[in-house]
């Protein structure tokens, strides 16, 4: 166990420090993340001519949630496994004693750490611009949205991981990950909150993985009513059935790969 321990503090140490030498990379990586802010703005101004279930500082605590819920579960391991595969630059991951995954983890997590004092420069920025949507959300919620935030992001990473074992056969697997991100946006809750659909869409959505990526865990943070239970099972299931396939996918490849001179 020391050693197992070890092993992830120096993964985590080595891409922590990488990270914080793209200090300003990070930064854009940030802003990039913030379509949910420009949303809230299209969905406020709605509100405010419209009749919704919510109001406009509904509105714009939603997608402040779901912003923060973005910058938590943001993925890209499939460009960076397709150009190892492409490249070749995965032989030498494969020699090693370690599933070449938790590389791409630890990137993750590391990147993580180091995105967050700016997600939090961002965010007092965000309350002051708009000091009416502040509001201090229940311990539990938090929790619990915390929680979420870190599953939903284990799954984004397991599906997105998922389509990259592609790359074994064809050297756009990334085609899969735009297409994909087309329904993502949609049926996520990142363009607007599932509660504004009709009932007969949400709930066909609902038996997608889609919504347990943003809406679920925003809709907890603002206290918005969720099934807890379904929620989190649903995530669980998601993740179980991508993991299979991903096994699979990896063992197939894998003779694949090697199959061409690797």
């Amino acid at each position: 166990m020391k050693k197992l321990i070890k092993k992830a503090l120096t993964l985590l140490s080595v891409n922590y420090a990488n990270m914080l030498e793209y200090r300003s990379e990070l930064i854009f990586w940030v802003l990039a993340g913030s379509l949910p802010i420009i949303m809230m703005g299209v969905w406020v101004q709605a509100a405010e001519s419209g009749k919704f279930g919510f109001k406009p500082v509904d509105f714009a605590r939603y997608f402040f949630a779901v912003f923060l819920a973005r910058q938590i579960s943001v993925v890209w391991v499939i460009y960076d496994f397709e150009k190892e595969v492409v490249e070749g630059k995965l032989s030498p991951k494969l020699l090693q004693p370690i599933d070449p995954v938790w590389h791409h983890v630890a990137n993750h997590v590391a990147e993580r750490a180091a995105r967050m004092p700016f997600v939090l420069l961002l965010s007092i920025f965000f309350f002051v611009l708009y000091p009416q949507a502040f509001w201090l959300p229940n311990i539990t919620n938090l929790f619990l949205f915390i929680l979420a935030a870190i599953m939903a992001f284990a799954l984004r990473f397991i599906i997105q991981y998922t389509f990259a074992m592609l790359a074994f056969w064809t050297e756009r697997a990334t085609a899969l990950e735009n297409l994909w991100l087309l329904f993502f946006m949609f049926l996520s809750g990142l363009i607007a909150p599932l509660d504004v659909f009709p009932e007969d869409v949400k709930n066909m959505v609902m038996l997608t993985p889609f919504p347990y990526l943003i809406n679920f865990p925003a809709s907890i943070l603002v206290g918005l009513p969720v099934d807890l239970t379904r929620g989190f099972l649903s995530i669980i299931g998601w993740f179980l059935i991508f993991l299979g396939a991903n096994r699979f996918l990896w063992r197939r490849g894998l003779r694949r790969y090697s199959g061409m001179g690797a």
